[in-house]
């Protein structure tokens, strides 16, 4: 199995890699700080912020869809590879190519579903067909729902321009749903792309398989080494 080696990539990959690590790191920094405020204020002073729950939630789903592709780009997802490790090199290859179509099917229907149950609060058309997409619903006046509010987390002020675009141009009251729900597309389409990277480097010989993480094992090999050490 020969991997890419991070120091031979090329820019375009750093940045990619930089910026969704960044990314990852501001949502699971964003949560710890809303929570650690909350607590401070519940048990200090009897008060708390009354969206920091709904707001953490949303952060928690931003992050486990955005990490779900890191995770398979990085082959960092675990799996069990029992009957992988007990057939031959031919035949591994075959089995992964089909666990990788299979993949590649569920990110395609996710996709589909997250794609029309986003464009429901975005104003945008849902697909036709019931397991791929067809075309496009039309649109009528009563399709717009871009009025659809979320319960706590207060609309910013410098998010009005928006009004005129989705609301008609009445007032939001609250974060409008198209905006914390567009993680739903966005990580289903970041995991078709990265299952078919996937596929691609099983099917040019790269990767024996999409399960390349065995922490459990790692973690073991790093325990002896330090007991050889100390």
């Amino acid at each position: 199995m020969s991997h890419t080696d991070p120091h031979h990539r090329g820019g375009m990959h750093r940045f990619v890699d930089e910026l969704e690590e960044t990314v990852i790191a501001v949502i699971l920094g964003a949560m710890t700080i809303i929570t650690f405020i909350n607590v401070v204020l519940r048990y200090g002073f009897n008060t708390g912020l009354i969206w920091g729950l709904e707001a953490v939630s949303f952060l928690f789903a931003w992050l486990v869809l955005f990490g779900v592709s890191y995770a398979v780009k990085k082959t960092a997802n675990l799996g069990v590879d029992a009957v992988l490790n007990i057939v031959p090199r031919g035949t591994r290859r075959v089995l992964s190519l089909i666990a990788a179509a299979v993949c590649v099917a569920y990110a395609f229907l996710l996709l589909k579903g997250a794609w029309d149950y986003w464009a429901n609060f975005a104003n945008l058309p849902q697909t036709t067909g019931r397991w791929f997409p067809t075309g496009f619903e039309e649109m009528g006046r009563t399709s717009y729902r871009g009025w659809y509010e979320v319960v706590d987390i207060p609309f910013p002020e410098w998010l009005r321009w928006i009004q005129p675009v989705m609301n008609e141009g009445m007032d939001y009251e609250k974060l409008p749903r198209f905006i914390p729900y567009v993680i739903l597309p966005v990580g289903a389409l970041m995991l078709l792309i990265r299952f078919v990277q996937a596929s691609w480097r099983i099917w040019h010989g790269r990767d024996e398989s999409l399960i390349v993480s065995h922490e459990a094992e790692d973690d073991v090999r790093d325990v002896a080494h330090m007991n050889r050490e100390d």
